[in-house]
């Protein structure tokens, strides 16, 4: 059992112990490391070869139980017994000369091996890449011949796993070797971040120890007009300022949820949507963050413009998802008056139109439930491509995770998240798509998205999927195991076919798990209080439970059909999923006794993660069911069937807190589930107690009603 928190015990091993298997065998076709051989770097060696070479030597002993030495050599050549790390400039002899950053040549025979970077950047990914190969093959083998990997990608950036903007050097570490080029930072002010004051340089400085490049994600406020007679100093002292503090960031993330300004176009408020208000009356049009304004290009460029008067070769990313919804017409007139410098940033998944029984419902946030692209994504990268922008970077979450459960690690449906990697890399080789958003806040976890991502967006990577995944498993479970894990895998992936994720359940269930409350919708009170209650969470969190409404019921938009017609088939959709999980579940069960001794705490975790969902998956569809029973109870003016609906609310609960009770044990285990970087934890075991005193609290609720509704009864 793990306390909180215990969990980044787990994530701070970089290196892995005990990785090595005595009964492998090597084959003819492999080299075979010992401890006769030694690490090579040139004297003069950059301070990022010299930690590549440590770092891989650091993985011999810990995770290989070899012992290895470095030396270093005025004159870089092949050697036998002799592992050379270098750069291309230091090592022409390179049969075939890696010129992409971080690109590498692995050159691997009896005469001995080369690792030559195209850089330094090249040597470290080509030795994390070693340690990949070691891995899976669980000892110090390598097949012999000569390959050149290149990166198809130009960034992949990510959060932080540990913490919201928290970057130790062993994240940052776990990071790089995850397969990730870049992190992104939550700035609000120089040198102030979501945790409050931080040495932002320090971050940013470290992460390039690591091969690292930093986004600044952009909370900045800049309220202001561009035709403003002091835009020009305005806009200087927040962007121009924010560069001058802060010159290591190599790129800007601004998007539109964050980006508010007075926009004088008519078809929006001209005020922030939190102002947006007049004398109590909301003004129905969107705010101009939700709209692709008339005059937001030249918002854009302002702000173009004090940057690259600091730093001229700063990449300024404009995401555009918020007004993903409108017209094409008018996003693609958008997208051709803007600067042409302008990275432009598209979400795959959100607005993708889902269609059941002839009901619509949009992907409204980031899911996985959508294994192709929306209809936004689609076509504002070709109306990218049209208006000459040069490149475009993409939300991908292809780190695993999504607001589909939103306090697991990541969601084991692994051949969806491969086929999005697939269709993806399509649009990189196609339309530049080439730089990727892998996550939002909710961070990163090792899993096998990882592996799949280094193969899929590799020049020389493995396009298999099942073979990617059987070696994973086998890694991380045992080839006994294996076959089980990946057949789970695959149920599991099919099974998001029927998942639902409309606004309230991406902000309610899925987002916290089984902790999540059922209320009593009738209002009995004298003090005239809400109904909604705050979700409780820790002080310090960034948003606790700001963003868990829990007050369930259907969050409605022009492009979706209304909650009361959805939610019954959308229940029986979850029914249909929940006996997918349940299967895939069943075989992660029978694989446990498959697994050797040592990576049975894994399998455990695999198994508790599973569970943690298939619970999730009974606490949303109940949910739904309990607001159909409750707005029926409210519109009902029969006494007896009002009665009846009560009985079935206690149904409802008692099944809910039993459910509950089955979630114990899978957070227990795994002190990760049930946390998530902004929120903290919403579902550990105090949560899932809470819930259970909750609902009771709830049923004593129902029984006042239940005697309120016999009042003035005749008697019999």
């Amino acid at each position: 059992m793990e306390k909180n928190y215990e969990f980044l015990n787990r994530m701070r091993v970089v290196h892995k112990p005990d990785r090595r298997d005595a009964s492998a065998v090597k084959t003819e076709q492999e080299l075979a490391l010992n401890s006769s051989w030694k690490i090579v770097i040139p004297e003069n060696a950059s301070e990022m070869v010299k930690m590549a070479a440590s770092d891989f030597q650091d993985y011999l002993l810990k995770s290989m139980d070899l012992s290895i030495v470095i030396e270093k050599t005025a004159a870089p050549a092949k050697a036998p017994k002799t592992l050379l790390f270098v750069t291309a400039d230091q090592f022409p002899a390179i049969q075939e000369k890696p010129t992409v950053s971080r690109s590498f040549a692995l050159d691997v025979s009896d005469d001995g091996i080369v690792l030559c970077g195209a850089d330094e950047r090249g040597v470290f990914a080509g030795s994390i890449h070693l340690e990949d190969l070691m891995n899976y093959r669980e000892a110090t083998f390598l097949t012999k011949g000569f390959k050149l990997r290149n990166p198809l990608t130009r960034m992949r950036s990510t959060h932080s796993g540990s913490g919201i903007d928290d970057y130790p050097d062993w994240q940052l570490q776990a990071i790089a070797h995850a397969g990730f080029t870049a992190i992104d930072i939550f700035v609000k002010a120089p040198n102030v971040t979501t945790r409050g004051p931080a040495n932002i340089n320090d971050i940013i400085n470290r992460a390039s120890k690591y091969g690292l490049d930093a986004v600044l994600y952009c909370y900045l406020k800049s309220y202001k007009h561009p035709d403003a007679a002091d835009a020009e100093e305005f806009f200087d002292s927040v962007y121009g300022e924010i560069f001058r503090a802060h010159p290591g960031f190599a790129a800007i993330h601004l998007v539109g949820e964050s980006l508010e300004f007075p926009s004088k176009d008519p078809r929006t408020t001209g005020k922030s949507h939190r102002e947006s208000v007049v004398d109590g009356i909301p003004d129905t049009r969107p705010s101009p963050g939700w709209w692709p304004c008339t005059d937001y290009p030249a918002y854009i460029q302002r702000i173009v413009d004090a940057v690259h008067k600091v730093k001229p070769e700063a990449e300024v990313i404009l995401n555009t998802y918020n007004w993903g919804w409108t017209p094409a017409e008018l996003r693609q007139e958008f997208l051709s008056k803007i600067p042409k410098c302008v990275t432009v940033h598209v979400t795959y998944d959100i607005f993708k139109m889902n269609v059941r029984n002839g009901l619509k419902s949009p992907v409204m946030d980031y899911s996985i439930s959508a294994d192709v692209p929306g209809e936004y994504f689609v076509s504002e990268v070709k109306a990218a491509k049209a208006a000459g922008i040069k490149t475009v970077r993409c939300t991908t979450n292809l780190a695993g995770s999504s607001w589909d459960f939103g306090t697991v690690p990541y969601a084991p449906v692994l051949f969806r998240w491969a086929k999005r990697m697939t269709i993806l890399r399509d649009y990189l080789l196609n339309y530049n798509v080439n730089s990727f958003y892998d996550d939002h806040h909710y961070g990163w976890w090792p899993n096998p998205c990882n592996d799949l991502a280094k193969e899929i967006f590799s020049s020389d990577g493995e396009l298999d999927v099942e073979a990617i995944l059987t070696r994973a498993a086998v890694r991380d479970y045992g080839k006994d195991a294996a076959p089980t894990i990946v057949k789970a895998w695959k149920i599991w992936s099919d099974a998001m076919d029927y998942y639902v994720g409309s606004n309230e359940d991406q902000y309610g269930p899925w987002r916290v798990g089984p902790s999540y409350p059922f209320i009593f919708q009738p209002n009995i009170t004298r003090t005239m209080s809400k109904k909604e209650i705050d979700f409780p969470s820790a002080p310090h969190a960034h948003f606790g439970g700001r963003i868990v409404k829990t007050l369930y019921q259907p969050y409605e938009n022009e492009n979706q059909s209304p909650g009361p017609l959805r939610y019954p088939g959308e229940i029986r959709s979850l029914v249909k999923m929940e006996e997918l999980w349940e299967e895939g579940l069943a075989l992660i069960e029978q694989a446990q006794a498959l697994i050797p001794e040592k990576k049975k705490d894994d399998g455990k975790r695999l198994w508790c993660l599973g569970k943690f969902i298939r619970n999730s998956i009974r606490t949303t569809r109940a949910m739904k069911q309990w607001w159909l029973l409750n707005t029926k109870l409210i519109a009902s003016y029969d006494r007896d069937e009002m009665l009846g609906i009560l009985d079935k609310l206690v149904e409802i609960g008692k099944a809910e807190i039993e459910n509950v009770k089955d979630t114990v044990e899978a957070v227990s285990f795994d002190s990760r589930l049930g946390w998530e970087p902004s929120m903290e934890y919403m579902c550990d075991p105090w949560h899932l107690d809470w819930k259970i005193r909750q609902i009771n609290s709830m049923f004593r609720e129902i029984e006042t009603y239940r005697g309120c509704l016999m009042l003035g009864k005749p008697e019999e």
